[in-house]
């Protein structure tokens, strides 16, 4: 490359090739590395050879010293020495725990619950004197017990009933309605009667829940001279005719009243 060397000289070519001259030629091959150490960080900048004076783990560099978790965690503790990871796992007590937890590093065995002459395992459940209405639990040796929660009635009290061997009262049915009663006039009506509420074209019937159903009669019979009969809802076009305000019974003949040359006759159509 245009630069003399002297016989026996080594120098490193771009690319990380190693060159020496011998014999007035110059062989040149890769560089070679030999690394100490089992978790080397990559060649810096410019360089051929991994470096030791820190450690690449799992993908991550550390610096020299540094203490670490790996990524499993398992309560495992790494720490990074001249290229070298090295971890340990924790030492453990023997022994019972009062309540192990799933973060705990340590696997422990828990104490186990002496009550009223039984022993149970931690978390068992079991209720009291075979009363359900009374859940204990094993908790690290210890029994706690509570009653069992009951749910919210929307009842009033004298309607709540408690049966025999039950924890929580429930609702009674209420009673059956005998009737309907009217606000009005107090008046009671048995199921399935049937009444105008003074209205003839309105009739009214009690349910059997006790409520009233109304409905109106639509009138669909018409004629120009219809006859109103009191208490019945539709005008009668069969029993004559009203005119003038005179009824006048089917194929009677009278005066009209604008003309007294004029004869008029009631006809039922």
């Amino acid at each position: 490359r245009g630069i003399p060397q002297d016989p026996g000289a080594r120098w490193t070519e771009p690319g990380c090739q190693s060159c020496a001259c011998q014999g007035g030629r110059v062989l040149c091959d890769a560089v070679s590395c030999s690394v100490p150490c089992s978790h080397p960080l990559p060649a810096p900048a410019g360089g051929c050879c991994p470096t030791c004076t820190g450690c690449l783990h799992e993908g991550v560099a550390r610096a020299e010293g540094d203490v670490f978790s790996p990524s499993d965690g398992n309560c495992t503790v790494c720490v990074c020495l001249a290229g070298n990871v090295s971890c340990f796992s924790p030492e453990c007590p023997p022994g019972s725990c009062p309540n192990p937890s799933p973060a705990d590093c340590c696997s422990c065995t828990p104490e186990k619950c002496n009550f009223r002459g039984r022993t149970y395992a931690h978390g068992a459940r079991f209720s009291l004197d075979g009363d359900d209405c009374t859940t204990c639990v094993c908790q690290g040796g210890e029994v706690e017990c509570s009653f069992t929660p009951c749910p919210m009635l929307d009842c009033p009290q004298h309607q709540r009933h408690l049966g025999p061997g039950q924890c929580c009262s429930t609702c009674r049915d209420p009673p059956a309605p005998a009737g309907c009663f009217l606000d009005d006039n107090g008046v009671e009506f048995p199921v399935g009667q049937i009444w105008s509420p003074g209205d003839p074209c309105e009739l009214c019937i009690c349910q059997a829940d006790g409520s009233v159903s109304c409905q109106r009669t639509d009138c669909v019979e018409t004629c120009p001279y219809p006859i109103r009969i009191p208490g019945q809802c539709c005008p009668d076009c069969s029993a004559g005719c009203t005119y003038m305000g005179r009824i006048f019974s089917n194929n009677e003949t009278f005066p009209s009243a604008l003309d007294p040359c004029l004869s008029c006759i009631c006809l039922v159509r």
